[in-house]
């Protein structure tokens, strides 16, 4: 039986079960759901940045999109509340369309 030790989405035990198979889980406390959140965006990005098609790199970023809506909520907040950070960012700071790249800063000294 392979061994995941991982987070999964919500339905995948009822897939599992409808597939037939043999599975294990356990419902994670707080720490250890928020260390699984943390991994599983790394395993996600490590995807989306490995992904080779246009269709492949849209398909992680709505999984990383997920991890997000879920670690607002593990923090506590909403989406809303991190669309809302973000916009102000961008209002404050701009966003990443300009594909600016800075190379340095001359320093006063």
């Amino acid at each position: 039986m392979p061994v995941y030790k991982k987070l999964v989405r919500d339905l995948i035990p009822q897939i599992i079960e409808k597939s037939g198979k043999q599975f294990k889980t356990k419902t994670l406390n707080e720490h250890e759901y928020e260390t699984a959140l943390k991994e599983k965006l790394q395993e996600e990005v490590t995807e989306y940045v490995d992904a080779e098609t246009d269709h492949d790199r849209l398909e992680e970023l709505a999984d990383i999109l997920e991890l997000i809506h879920a670690l607002a909520y593990s923090h506590g907040a909403s989406f809303e509340q991190i669309e809302s950070i973000r916009k102000d960012k961008v209002e404050k700071r701009g966003a990443y369309h300009d594909r600016i790249y800075l190379i340095e800063v001359q320093d006063d000294e």
